[in-house]
């Protein structure tokens, strides 16, 4: 079987009406397949599922072989199945049939009554529509990498059906199962386009600890107290006599209030303490305070704790001054480690303060970011970073997120929960950039954002000192422009969850306009539309294809029930997305001529419990083969996908996860790091068949040695003969290696890493090669 074959989601390779000739070879897989055995009114091993609209389901006292059967039914409309999850063995031909009898069945916006493989394309039997007794529906189809199926008894199908269905002795049969032989040719001289250094690209995102309590270096949660001290919302708790600390809306430093402490002279001291800071015995850390206002009857005392001990802080005391803002300078060291370290402000004397804002930081910061995590960016050598989102964006003001950090406005995170400090703007995101030597990718607000705002944004971001917004840039320490190369447009804007939404139709009009206006600015943009495969991308592509240098595409998938179909997820989506912009570069009309390539800027795996917080899900080394494996579809698809950007690098679904101390490379981040470091840049065709093994090869870019990737990921070593063709190798040079026992081993900031990559010599490699375990390897060969 060709690869193309295998790579296929879930290829159905005939249907029928009436029974086949294939002779099964194990009996029926399905659970109470003729629904006789019921408990609490529901057939046993079947689940219910409303996929859309309003319905009935039921068992019914009729069967066309013995007592009962299920039944649906819908007098207004609904899309429902009788479902069953049945393991099956994966590279494994099977035949689901079953019987099916209607009355009165409507498709609406549906197909009828059939039966289906729950998100398994082109998986579906033949349809019964209308009044019909019995009838007997059947399909043949490649289990491919799967080892589990859902069938569903489907009424509806995709849309809404009326009358009633009624579903009955369902079989699902082993036809054929094919020992894995993996075999492959190595076709040196069949290159393809050259891999776009972009698809390493990243994507970071305002939204749970990607950027704060990720990036950003700052301790303090709520800084600029958008929260009212002690109310519930807020990480700063009241200390001191009831009342002595509220919140003055009238004479307000920044947002929409500002904590004030009065205090009486009675020798007791009132103000807020944070706790949870990490701590290491030895570090310095450094910050500041603003006194928005302190009656100079007031003592103001900042206190760093690390214990429970009178001696265990140091204390730094200020006098008050006047009721000009005053912004003074931090430094401590502490004396212990600690997870529960706490930053306290008190006052004493008589009178009151006004704090505007505060800041704690390790003293050891890279303009304001946290060290470990810039070491780690920069093995990770992504080219190029997507930024600020993401649902954040279509609700974000840039213009927030300039000028002097103290007095930027705390808003309400616009899509997701928290507050956005507004610490990390456009200057922080350059600066960000140039630590690590990437590229930036802007995105711009059509959400409930203008033409005018992403004008403004790009005139701030590449415009001369001389303009408008350049001269603000300038005046915000900034004088030469940053010429920003990649700009998106927007973000997701064809789903019903992003601020702004409106319909496709008004939406290329708005995009459009959008990029006129930024083009105005600065002609020399590259421009990224709003792509989703299906009537989205078409209609954009067919209006906006002279608004665009590229489209992009999204993607996540969730989880499967073992290794191999885990692994398989991503990358069967990269080919579905990819396949399908090969139908449009053929069907519409504007692309003649024109080649519009795919940035593919969120990609990955989403799943599980927030381990690291909000959408801070834990990667286990399954996730890291289906990374891997994502990667090759990229490099057999160079022609189409130009940039990929990971989602979204730190904590959040992110390939690098941190505590309040530590920071370490999730197993997707060293998959990422491994490929980045080492892969080859002008791929080759792979012919044979690898399965189960997954198989990419491409020249280094001076074409002095040749990479192969092999990714195992089931629980057996197998033995994978090579065929060289068209080429000489040494079969001497260097692997480089992931591996564990455990797909579900992962790292963990804190502790030695579970997995890394390890590198050795290879002498003989030309015939053949032992293929280890669920692993990754990447082996450079020299010429």
């Amino acid at each position: 079987m060709t690869r193309l074959m295998t790579q296929a989601a879930f290829l159905l390779l005939t249907a029928f009406t009436v029974a086949g000739t294939a002779r099964a070879l194990e009996p029926n897989a399905i659970a109470n397949p003729s629904f006789e055995e019921v408990a609490d009114r529901k057939p046993a091993g079947w689940t219910v599922h409303r996929w859309n609209g309003e319905g009935t389901l039921d068992v019914a006292p009729l069967g066309r072989t013995g007592s009962r059967s299920v039944t649906i039914f819908s007098e207004k409309g609904a899309d429902l199945s009788w479902g069953q999850q049945v393991r099956v063995k994966p590279f494994s031909k099977y035949r689901l049939s079953g019987w099916i009898r209607t009355e009165g069945l409507t498709p609406t916006t549906g197909k009828g009554a059939l039966f289906n493989l729950h998100a398994m394309a082109g998986c579906e039997t033949p349809v019964v529509t209308g009044t019909t007794d019995w009838t007997r529906v059947e399909m043949l189809f490649d289990t491919a990498e799967n080892d589990m199926v859902h069938v569903n008894c489907l009424y509806g199908g995709w849309g809404f059906a009326t009358g009633r269905a009624w579903y009955d002795d369902v079989r699902l049969e082993l036809l054929e199962t094919r020992e894995m032989k993996p075999e492959i040719t190595i076709a040196a001289g069949a290159e393809g386009a050259p891999i776009s250094k972009y698809i390493y690209g990243q994507f970071i995102e305002h939204l749970g600890r990607c950027i704060y309590g990720g990036i950003w270096a700052e301790m303090l949660e709520d800084r600029k107290f958008f929260h009212p001290v002690s109310s519930a919302g807020s990480p700063w708790k009241a200390v001191g006599p009831e009342g002595a600390v509220t919140m003055n809306d009238r004479d307000i430093f920044v947002g929409e209030h500002t904590p004030e402490i009065a205090v009486d002279g009675g020798g007791r001291r009132a103000g807020f303490v944070q706790g949870g800071l990490g701590l290491i015995e030895g570090k310095s850390y450094e910050g500041r305070i603003v006194l928005a206002h302190a009656s100079r009857d007031v003592l103001v005392h900042v206190s760093f704790i690390w214990g429970a001990g009178d001696a265990d802080r140091e204390v730094a005391t200020m006098q008050g001054r006047s009721d000009r803002a005053v912004t003074l300078p931090l430094r401590f060291r502490s004396g212990g480690s600690t997870g529960d370290g706490r930053f306290e402000i008190t006052a004493s004397g008589t009178g009151t303060v006004r704090i505007g804002a505060v800041s704690l930081m390790p003293a050891d910061n890279e303009s304001g970011m946290r060290p470990d995590v810039l070491a780690l960016l920069r093995e990770l050598d992504s080219p190029v970073y997507r930024w600020p989102g993401g649902n954040f964006v279509s609700g974000y003001d840039w213009k927030d997120g300039i000028g002097d950090p103290d007095r930027r406005p705390p808003r309400k995170n616009p899509a997701w929960t928290g507050v956005e400090h507004n610490d990390f703007g456009i200057h922080e995101f350059m600066d960000f950039c140039a630590l690590i030597d990437t590229e930036p990718y802007v995105t711009v607000n059509t959400g409930l954002g203008t033409a005018k705002m992403a004008a403004e944004e790009v005139e701030y971001c590449n415009g001369s000192a001389d303009t408008p917004m350049g001269k603000r840039r300038a005046e915000n320490g900034r004088t030469e422009p940053w010429n920003v190369k990649w700009w998106a447009v927007g973000n997701e804007m064809y789903g019903g969850w992003q601020l702004g939404h409106m319909p496709l139709e008004e939406y290329v009009t708005k995009h459009n306009t959008v990029v006129d206006a930024m083009r105005a600015e600065d002609p020399a943009i590259q421009c990224v539309a709003v792509g989703a495969v299906g009537k989205w991308t078409e209609t954009t592509l067919a209006h906006c294809a002279d608004h665009m240098e590229l489209i992009s595409e999204h993607f996540y998938v969730q989880e499967s029930s073992s290794t191999m179909s885990h692994s398989a997820l991503a990358p069967r989506a990269v080919k579905r997305i990819c396949d399908a912009h090969r139908r449009y570069r053929k069907s519409i009309p504007a692309l003649e001529g024109k080649k519009i390539p795919i940035a593919l800027d969120e990609w990955n795996h989403w799943y599980g419990p927030h381990l690291y917080g909000e959408l801070g899900i834990r990667y286990h080394w399954k996730d890291g083969l289906g990374i891997a494996r994502a990667l090759h579809e990229y490099f057999r698809n160079s022609d189409i996908v130009f940039m990929a950007n990971y989602a979204q690098t730190v904590n959040v679904i992110g390939c690098i996860k941190t505590s309040r101390t530590a920071a370490a490379f999730a197993t997707t981040g060293q998959v990422l790091k491994l490929y980045r470091k080492v892969f080859g840049e002008i791929p080759v065709a792979i012919r044979g068949a690898p399965e189960p093994l997954d198989v990419a090869a491409a020249w280094t870019a001076d074409r002095k040695a040749l990479t192969l990737a092999v990714v195992n990921p089931v629980r057996e070593a197998l033995d994978l003969p090579i065929t060289w063709e068209g080429i000489s190798l040494s079969g001497r040079g260097r692997a480089y290696r992931i591996r564990h026992d455990d797909p579900m081993a992962y790292n963990e900031p804190g502790r030695p890493d579970s997995l890394f990559i390890e590198e050795f010599p290879v002498d003989d490699l030309k015939e053949s090669m032992e293929v280890p375990s669920l692993s990754v390897t990447i082996y450079r060969i020299d010429r």
